[in-house]
This record gives C-alpha cells, structure tokens and sequence, in this order.
C-alpha cells in the first residue's frame, strides 16, 4: 500500500516539471499572476462541481489560509524568484523546502527528526544544485528571499495539510484549497497585470493542461499522498520536478545535459530514496510506540493477574 501510494504521488512532481516547458513555450509571457489565476481556478471549479460540498465553520479561515500557502503565496513568490534569478539559484533555494518541512514537522506533528531524513534533505539541494546551477548564475537578494519565502510557504502548507486534516475526502479537500488560492490570486491578477491577448487553439489546450492537469490532477495526488504517507516522507519527492524539467529541455529544447547534471540526477534520486526509507522507518518506530502505550483489553490477562501487552500493529499509512 505504501509503495503503491508512493508511486501515485511521484507523478505529481513529475508532471510539475513541464511546468517550464509549458509557461514557456505555449502560454503568454510577462504575466505570472494572470497564469497562476488560470492554473487554479478552472480545475478548482471542475472539482467543486464534482464533490458539491463548501467548507463550513473554521474550516473557511482553515482552507483559506492553506489555499494561500500552497497556492498564492508560494506561485506568486516562486513567479517572482523565477523572474529575477537564473533557474538553477531559484531551483536550488527552493530544494530546501524538505528540510523545512522536517522542522515543521517535528514541532507542529511530533515527528520523529532522524540523522538519515535530515542528511536525505542535504543531499537533494545538493543534487538540484548539480543538475540546475551555472558558473555564471548570478544572485539577487529580492529573488533569493522570494524563492526562500516561496520554499517556506509550500512547507508549512504542506504539515498544515496533515495536520488540518478534514474529514472529507482528497478530492473535496483539493477543490477546497485551490478554490481559496485561485480566488485570492484574483485581486492581484487585476491589479498587476494586462489582460490577456487573443489566445490560440494552442494557447487554449495549454491552459486545459496547465490547470486540469498541473493543478488539479497533481495536487489531488500530492494532497492524497500527505494524507497518507506523511510530509516528511512526501516533501522530497517535489525534487523530482526540476529534474524532470531538465530532462524535458534537453528532448523538447535541444538543452544541454552534461555529465554533472546526470550525477545530479542521481543525488536526487537517492535523496527520495533515503527520504522514504527513513519516513517509513519513523512511521513504524511510531506505530511500535503507539501500540505498546495502548491498554490491553478487559479480560486478557497473563497467569498472574496482569494484563497482556497490547500486539505491535504493522506500520503504514493512516
């Protein structure tokens, strides 16, 4: 079951990487806010459709505030950073964001913090530093704290998604979400940016793909695999998406992709790897612990009047 939940939610980053590709090539330029408005709000429409069910309560301020988190705040800031850095510094600042979401984890969740999940965490900045830096990629400090801004939204979206956790389902929750942070992206497409141009039929399909696919279909499986898995052992698997994104450029683009890039590739990957191991290592010391703290039921007792300790449960997801 894990495994299986794991491999749905690797296509989330997977398909987040031609996000590039997609922005660039098929999309208007120079109007970062007006995409990420049209990125949520269709598939954030289409799923409400769906599910027919609105936030009630303290789940409005709740989903108001992780549709902020996970949507405007960490798009519009990760627009920013991608603007006035170089790929490769933005990619690399923003790979920091498994490291915080171990922190926040740790002191929002109560999860155990390991050598090995903190050690996985340095070794993918590396990797992504490896696959997407440049020797002549320059700094700006405006883009720098965008992209470090955008790394700790996304982070604390991402344990707040554990721990709000509604009693609906992935996809209720999703279209919650995106409905918030597609909606709060309104103001500020209006205020900052032109209208659109007249859009082509290539246009138009790559609007359905950007918002049906890279939005609601991704966060739907990555929203799921938190549920699951956990956001420590989730947060890692996001590194995947600039290196798809450099796989990508190097078919489609014609981009180079040297021999650093590939052992970059490779740190990544076992920066997943090493990050799974160890979430699933937590997940079942926890589970260890949960079930020996349990009281055993009425009536089961050893030969000398005392109660039989409750049997370890098999770790896995929630």
């Amino acid at each position: 079951m894990y495994r299986l939940s794991l491999l749905v939610t690797l296509l989330a980053p997977l398909i987040w990487g031609s996000s590039y590709l997609v922005i660039t090539e098929f999309l208007p330029p120079d109007r970062p806010m007006t995409l990420a408005m049209w990125r949520a709000l269709p598939a954030a429409l289409l799923l409400l459709l769906i599910v027919r069910k609105l936030p009630r309560g303290a789940w409005i301020w709740r989903v108001t505030v992780l549709g902020a988190l996970n949507f405007t705040l960490f798009w519009t800031l990760m627009n920013i950073g991608a603007y006035r850095l170089p790929g490769g510094v933005a990619a690399t600042v923003g790979a920091i964001q498994p490291l915080i979401v171990l922190g926040l984890s740790r002191l929002l969740l109560g999860t155990r913090l390991t050598a090995v999940a903190a050690a996985a965490a340095m070794v993918g900045i590396f990797g992504v530093g490896l696959l997407t830096l440049k020797p002549q990629a320059a700094l700006d400090s405006v883009g720098i704290a965008a992209a470090l801004a955008a790394a700790v939204s996304m982070a604390f979206g991402t344990v707040l998604t554990r721990l709000w956790k509604p009693d609906v389902s992935a996809l209720t929750f999703t279209a919650w979400q995106l409905t918030a942070g597609g909606l709060l992206l309104v103001p500020l497409a209006l205020l900052t940016e032109p209208a659109l141009p007249p859009l082509t039929l290539i246009n138009w399909v790559a609007f359905a793909y950007f918002s049906f696919i890279g939005a609601g279909l991704t966060y739907l499986l990555w929203f799921r695999g938190i549920a699951l898995m956990g956001p420590t052992a989730v947060a890692p698997v996001a590194l995947l998406s600039p290196a798809m994104a450099v796989v990508l450029g190097w078919v489609w683009l014609d981009q180079s992709l040297g021999f650093w890039q590939l052992v970059g590739m490779g740190f990544v990957i076992v920066s997943v790897l090493a990050g799974q191991w160890a979430g699933m290592a937590a997940g079942k010391a926890s589970a260890e612990k949960n079930a020996s703290a349990e009281p055993a039921p009425a009536g089961e007792a050893t030969g000398k009047g005392q109660a039989l300790p409750p049997q370890p449960q098999a770790a896995g997801p929630a």
